[in-house]
């Protein structure tokens, strides 16, 4: 449901209501469109604490915290994972779920990039981003902390959009181009949702496999085999949320090689089943846990 329109400077910003949030989007700019995958505001519609899982999306995000903080996000399987209190933060590519914790009253930007994309935007190698969650200063420098300041403090979102936008772009303009191999490498994959075998690309780019798994490594934020299996599975979870193929269709379209295989990779990657990804609810960027699931696969996992 639209609740309302106003212009901003690349488009009409639009709300609408979905569950329990306020969405807030407008069209992309097209400086910044080649790197995003996804850009919104939100705000619950009403202040409540929760707990979610986050599940890899194969990209890298900046989340601009307006409210209250994070209370924690741990993510598992990792040492030293867990952020403690967090405002605002970068999270770099993943292969692994992690557990975000927050007291209620969340009002925030959610700005998701290609792992490319953020790399000319961060200016570091992404592998030393890979599985963190990290505050936004560690990564952009003291300036994100005043635009944060100025986001939070300018309440019509139009205005918030034109400013986020103005520093995106001057990042972008001064950030380090991948290079023309591990650019072609990243299509080539990411086209094939992770099917094609890693060999094949190194023969395409014309680098050795293991010169390929460095300098992809360094650029993208994981290898190509762990990238490949974060693509396969976020393919497996469209399909399983399209809900038109069985589980052993899906395990042979996304090129697992049985359904054991996918059962697998599900576990690893986002530590529930595929029956539970379906079933779970959806808040912003993550899976909604009940108190059980939680208690009973935070222990587990992150015991390994």
């Amino acid at each position: 449901m639209v609740h309302g329109a106003l212009g901003g400077m690349t488009g009409a910003v639009e709300v609408a209501r979905l569950g329990g949030l306020w969405r807030v989007t407008r069209p992309w700019h097209p400086g910044l469109r080649p790197f995003l995958r996804s850009y919104v505001g939100y705000w619950e519609a009403v202040a409540s604490p929760y707990r979610a899982r986050l599940v890899p999306t194969g990209h890298a995000t900046l989340l601009i915290n307006l409210a209250e903080p994070f209370s924690q996000v741990r993510r598992l399987g990792v040492p030293g994972g867990d952020s403690g209190r967090i405002g605002s933060l970068v999270v770099g590519v993943e292969d692994r779920p992690a557990i975000c914790v927050h007291p209620g009253g969340q009002e925030a930007i959610r700005v998701e990039f290609t792992p490319l994309g953020a790399y000319r935007l961060f200016g570091l190698p992404m592998s030393e981003l890979t599985n963190l969650a990290i505050e936004i200063q560690d990564v952009l420098g003291p300036d994100a902390g005043f635009l944060v300041e100025r986001l939070a403090s300018t309440r019509e979102w139009a205005a918030r959009f034109d400013l986020l936008d103005a520093a995106l772009l001057a990042r972008l303009d001064f950030g380090p181009e991948p290079t023309p191999e591990v650019t072609h490498a990243w299509h080539l994959l990411s086209g094939s949702a992770g099917a094609l075998p890693i060999a094949r690309i190194a023969a395409e780019v014309g680098w050795s496999q293991g010169y390929l798994t460095r300098r992809f490594t360094q650029q993208v934020g994981l290898a190509p085999k762990a990238s490949a299996r974060v693509l396969r599975f976020r393919r497996a979870v469209a399909l399983l949320n399209h809900g038109t193929a069985s589980l052993t269709e899906i395990s042979t379209i996304c090129g697992f090689y049985d359904q054991a295989h996918l059962n697998r990779d599900f576990r690893a990657i986002a530590g529930t089943t595929p029956g539970q990804m379906v079933a779970a609810r959806r808040v912003e960027g993550a899976v909604a846990l009940s108190p059980s699931a939680d208690s009973s696969k935070t222990r587990s996992t992150t015991g390994r």
